[in-house]
Formats: structure tokens, sequence, C-alpha cells
């Protein structure tokens, strides 16, 4: 996985209505992102083609729309996923906990 600057996009899974988009920085096994709205940071392992990792995502900024509820209310959520990349481009799946609950996430 090269060290840069990449474009986010992810849908929610398991019936839950919900998906999100902004930026991500991969530097040496650690990574740092967000959006209008949420931050996140954590840390990854890549190697032949596939790559893995954990994140932890806080909401920084409000939502507009007071009738759009965020996943994750406000809390703190930890992530894990697991995927493959290419040299321009990667995909994973991952599980978001949330409270007591997990909720699964994907590309679009």
């Amino acid at each position: 996985m090269r060290n840069g600057l990449y474009s986010l996009h992810m849908h929610m899974l398991d019936g839950v209505k919900g998906r999100d988009s902004g930026v991500i920085i991969l530097r040496d096994g650690m990574l740092i992102g967000g959006g209008p709205y949420f931050w996140s940071i954590g840390t990854y392992t890549a190697g032949d083609g596939s790559w893995k990792g954990e994140f932890t995502t806080n909401q920084h900024t409000p939502l507009p729309d007071r009738f759009a509820r965020p996943l994750a209310g406000g809390q703190e959520v930890t992530s894990g996923f697991s995927g493959t990349f290419t040299d321009d481009e990667a995909e994973v799946f991952g599980t978001s906990l949330v409270g007591t609950r997990s909720l699964a996430f994907a590309p679009p």
C-alpha cells in the first residue's frame, strides 16, 4: 500500500441505511482521515496485495439535517477492516462496533 492521500467511500450493510465519504492519509502503517462531520485515526498493515487494520472514529461537527441520525449517535466507534489493494485503488470490508451492536461496511 503506497503512502498517500486517498478518497474514501463506504456504505453500511446489514439492512442499515448509511454511507460516508471523505479522505484518508496512509503513511507507514498509520491512517488519519475524515470528512465534514467525522474524523478517524488508526493503524494498518499491508503486503502482497492485501491489507488490514483498525481505526477509531469520532464526530467533530453536528449534522445540518436535524432529522438525520449519525450511526454512532455522537459516541466514539471502533472499526476493523481487511481487503485488497492494487497500485491505484483499494477495497475493504469491515465491521464497526457501535455500543453493543456491530455494523458491517463495504465500498458502494
